[in-house]
């Protein structure tokens, strides 16, 4: 039985802890997704999404796999109420692509089915020389139903996701970063002080700034260009209007680094 205490955990990092680590640990079964860690992972991203000081996530896991999908043996149990399991994952990683910081995916190994879902859900993905990859579902009688039919073909392109999802095969990191899927390589144990970097790197930018970038880019994928404009002119008009923006501006004159607080 898991000791459900500690499939999720949260940590911090950074300077005021601007950079937030979300862990997954249940490692006897290769990190995959059960209700319990469902329901402590969108415990963990609602509580983040609350607290104003987090500028960054960083999504990690313990073990040799990142996230394996879901647990067969769970998800088998389920019959005409599979529905509702899959509105609940859904749920959970839409909270990922809500929430008000980027989501960085730091794969260190396997990212499968629901786990390949989850790492899709996040802003930016890198993955260390042993991560592999693959939408499974198709080989066992299943369709992807955490958000991989959508956000695969934007991620990849259509031809190339219709080719992972169908075949249902498995792939390696040096593919993965080819179609794009992932935006860096690093070596096994230097993944995660790389996404650190990365984090803050992000957190050193206005909050408020990134905050609506990342909402605008969110949004350009699924609307008109000029709908996309109108998004952008949205952001800036809130940008224009914080005390980070004559910071920025102030602190380029000055030719020191800016100091910015979210406001």
């Amino acid at each position: 039985m898991d000791d459900v205490d500690s499939l999720v955990a949260i940590n911090y990092d950074g300077q005021n802890n601007s950079i937030a680590i979300i862990t997954l640990n249940r490692q006897k079964t290769l990190n995959t997704l059960n209700e319990a860690m469902l329901i402590q992972l969108k415990g963990a991203l609602t509580t983040l999404d609350k607290d104003r000081n987090v500028r960054v996530a960083i999504i990690v896991a313990e073990g040799r796999s990142w996230c394996a999908g879901a647990d067969l043996k769970w998800m088998g149990s389920f019959g005409e109420e599979a529905s509702k399991l899959i509105n609940y994952g859904q749920e959970v990683f839409t909270l990922i692509e809500k929430a008000h910081f980027p989501v960085i995916a730091a794969i260190n190994g396997y990212a499968l089915g629901g786990g390949m879902e989850l790492a899709l859900a996040c802003d930016i993905r890198i993955a260390s020389e042993k991560a592999l990859f693959g939408q499974p579902e198709t080989t066992v009688g299943l369709n992807p139903g955490w958000g991989a039919t959508y956000r695969l073909p934007k991620t990849v392109g259509l031809g190339i996701a219709k080719e992972l999802i169908l075949t249902g095969r498995k792939f390696p990191v040096d593919e993965a970063l080819k179609i794009g899927l992932i935006s860096a390589i690093y070596p096994h144990e230097q993944l995660r002080d790389k996404a650190i970097e990365l984090a803050e790197q992000i957190a050193s930018n206005a909050p408020i700034a990134v905050q609506e970038a990342k909402r605008a880019i969110n949004k350009g994928l699924n609307v008109s260009l000029e709908e996309g404009h109108k998004a952008e002119v949205e952001g800036s008009k809130i940008c224009f209007e914080t005390e980070d923006i004559r910071e920025g501006i102030a602190a380029i004159f000055e030719k020191r680094k800016p100091e910015f607080k979210g406001k």
